[in-house]
């Protein structure tokens, strides 16, 4: 049904199911606040269904259920169809990334009595939506011994929160007069960590009693912070939004909502005629480059493998594979917003609750960095979309001088395979709180699904 709201077609069986499948999402996303714990996650769940280790296996054949891991940091899971994979694959991809604050490689030190880090964020945000909110540290650390440790301070209701000051309204008089843009500075964005003096240390006591609670609970040395990931996040769970708790309000929902969505659409999908995957990728938000991004070889080189594993391999099989496969770049779409309506055409927008969004094209000034998908493509499309009474609309991504913005789309279509972003509608994105429709939710979750299977 296009662009019909959603929720008025549930009966009271269909919305317990739309609930049901949200809180679901809810802990995932909770527990997802980066990349590797999204991929730790998403092979637990993967497991849980029998899937497994591509390297566990000597040959593939129709019906099995295989993923494979790259560095932590990009998961492919595969429901092997019974045609060849040379005749391509049915491919839901999403990134797991998130906009947010990384910790530098010398970043501890003392400043007037308090311990601070400094921060260099990732992505684009806002910054100014980043100071005087609870924050979380999630991260990995990395020994010379080659041991690691996993890190994750400020979710537990136990554990400390930390944040970023700033500065009191009656002194703003100065900072007020500076644009959004200005008026908090990437070099500001530092996190207070700690104000308790270390009685036996005379100099940079504070920061002497932070590296020594470390050294406790983690067997952390101040030079360890040079081979660590840490990752400064808001804290907390994703939660309900709206009296009616028609919302969840979350970190991350950019672009873990779609991440989940695809992941278990291909989970919950017995075999079909193609192949079935979902593809989790890192580093979209900084262009999808390097070793976990779109752009490297790992998915290519995870279909040479398949093709290796179910038939006599030839090059020619793998570029004849990539050629043949449609997917659906499962990425967020910019939510219409009643208080900020001027950015938007509004006959061109995603509204929450009217399901999944198709964006034929994205890009900015002039479509630039787009993947303008084609129109027979989906014109299939929307055939199983209605075949399958699945809520959906289309939308661009604001006005046309206004903005824009990329996904990976255009990364896969350079192998000559059919691609078009769908996904989720999404207020504030790119905030440290953005909010999503349960419907649109669901939605998406059954569209992805009729997408692998009936394509």
């Amino acid at each position: 049904m296009y662009a019909k709201n959603a929720w008025k077609k549930y009966s009271q069986e269909q919305l317990n199911e739309v609930m049901a499948f949200n809180e679901n999402y809810k802990k995932f996303i909770s527990v997802g606040k980066t990349e590797r714990a999204c991929v730790k996650e998403a092979v637990k769940l993967a497991k849980e269904k029998g899937f497994k280790d591509i390297k566990e296996y000597k040959s593939l054949k129709p019906g099995d259920l295989v993923y494979a891991t790259n560095k932590g940091k990009n998961v492919a899971l595969f429901v092997i169809g019974d045609k060849p994979i040379e005749e391509g694959l049915r491919v839901l991809g999403a990134h797991i990334d998130s906009p947010r604050l990384d910790v530098k490689q010398n970043p501890l030190y003392e400043s007037n009595g308090f311990a601070l880090l400094d921060t260099h964020y990732y992505g684009g945000i806002k910054k100014y939506q980043w100071v005087t909110i609870p924050l979380a540290i999630h991260g990995v650390v990395c020994k010379k011994d080659g041991s690691s440790v996993d890190v994750v301070i400020g979710e537990d209701s136990n554990d400390p929160i930390v944040g970023i000051s700033d500065l009191l309204i009656h002194l703003s008089g100065e900072q007020m007069q500076k644009t959004a843009a200005k008026v908090i500075e990437g070099e500001a964005l530092d996190v207070t960590l700690g104000n308790m003096p270390l009685p036996e240390e005379e100099k940079d006591a504070v920061k002497a009693n932070i590296l020594k609670l470390l050294k406790e609970k983690y067997n952390f040395e101040e030079e360890d912070f040079l081979s660590a990931e840490f990752e400064i996040v808001p804290a907390g769970e994703a939660r309900d939004y709206g009296l009616d708790r028609s919302m969840i309000a979350g970190y991350g929902h950019d672009d873990r909502v779609c991440a989940y969505t695809s992941l278990m659409a291909v989970l919950d999908t017995p075999k079909s005629p193609y192949t079935t995957c979902a593809i989790l990728v890192d580093k979209e938000e900084v262009g999808s480059i390097g070793a976990t991004g779109a752009q490297s070889k790992f998915f290519e080189n995870v279909i040479a493998e398949l093709v290796n594993l179910t038939t006599d391999y030839s090059e020619l099989k793998v570029r004849h594979a990539m050629e043949n496969t449609k997917m659906l770049s499962s990425d967020v779409s910019a939510g219409f917003d009643p208080l900020f309506a001027g950015v938007n055409d509004a006959k061109n927008s995603a509204y929450l609750g009217n399901g999944i969004c198709f964006n034929k094209y994205t890009g900015a000034r002039g479509k630039s960095g787009c993947n303008d998908a084609m129109p027979e493509y989906f014109a299939e499309i929307r055939k199983v979309m209605d075949e399958n009474d699945i809520n959906y609309q289309t939308a661009e991504l604001g006005k046309v001088d206004q903005g824009g913005g990329g996904t990976i789309a255009y990364i896969l279509g350079n192998y000559n395979m059919n691609v078009i972003d769908a996904g989720i509608a999404v207020l504030n994105m790119h905030a440290p709180m953005e909010i999503v429709s349960k419907a649109d939710v669901y939605e998406a979750y059954c569209a992805y699904k009729a997408f692998i299977n009936k394509l």
